[in-house]
């Protein structure tokens, strides 16, 4: 099942920051961050810039600074859940 709450790392779905991030990015043999959130998504905004969007993978960048966001399948009812990688983060290139 790829990397999940028992990955060794003590990463899982309830995991903060960055942590959480690269935890969303790998599950699932790294398949679960491009999975579309159900209900079209989660209006947030940019935790770097402050732009507005719509988190519809699990794993997403803003549009307008590229900053890196994202939320577990569990927690993903609720915008405020959504969790960021930090200034300057990028996901790996692939």
């Amino acid at each position: 099942m790829g990397n999940c709450s028992g990955c060794g790392n003590g990463a899982g779905p309830f995991a903060e920051g960055r942590e959480l991030v690269e935890f969303v990015y790998n599950a699932h043999g790294g398949t679960l961050g491009k999975q579309r959130i159900r209900n079209g998504g989660l209006e947030t905004a940019c935790r770097g810039c402050g732009a507005g969007f719509t988190l519809e993978t699990y794993v997403g960048a803003c549009p307008e600074c590229g900053g890196v966001h994202a939320v577990s399948p569990p927690r993903s009812s609720d915008p405020a859940n959504i969790q960021f990688a930090g200034k300057g983060y990028r996901l790996p290139q692939g």
